[in-house]
């Protein structure tokens, strides 16, 4: 329980280490991608662009002296994880169910430019053949399942914030005085 004190005592500080956790995530990414080899595909961009923007707002949150503002960040970074959590578990449904046709299709920066973004976001979603496709695992779980886990345990504690952030202090007794 000391810990949980200690990380949600300090909403600040709660913010600052899901900054950190994303960005340590996106220097993952960047190392498989550029080290390893792994070219991601376009709902692992769209997972990266979730963890940018988590990291953004966790991180406008921490710096932030305003209570008001900094409930501002947390909500908009918790609708974004949310967003993340359903891109990785998308990625995840097709990677334990490939689709009967694996075509590679377009990447994601190619759909956004040839189609208008109601066509655009529907097909990214839809999964192209790589999407479907596990190169990479730890413990077993690929990438989407971890980056799935994370959006879900930022979502979490960011919930916890933000409700810890509407709570209201403590009364304090009165001192007594003596006359």
């Amino acid at each position: 329980m000391k810990f949980f004190d200690w990380y949600f005592g300090a909403p600040r500080r709660a913010l600052a280490l899901i900054c950190v956790a994303c960005i340590a995530m996106l220097a993952f990414g960047m190392y498989l991608q550029h080290v390893v080899g792994l070219e991601p595909c376009p709902m692992c961009v769209v997972q990266r662009y979730a963890l940018v923007l988590v990291a953004v707002f966790t991180g406008l949150g921490a710096a932030s002296g305003s209570k008001a503002l900094r409930i501002a960040t947390i909500l908009t970074a918790l609708v974004v994880a949310v967003g993340g959590a359903y891109t990785a578990a998308s990625q995840s449904w097709l990677q334990w169910y490939p689709p009967e046709v694996v075509s590679c299709g377009r990447d994601i920066y190619g759909m956004i430019e040839t189609f208008p973004l109601q066509r655009a976001l529907p097909m990214i979603f839809r999964g192209a053949g790589d999407c479907s496709q596990i190169d990479w695992t730890f413990l077993g779980l690929s990438i989407a399942n971890w980056s799935f886990i994370a959006f879900t345990g930022f979502g979490l504690a960011l919930l916890v914030l933000l409700a810890r952030s509407f709570r209201r202090p403590p009364i304090r007794p009165a001192l007594k005085t003596v006359r």
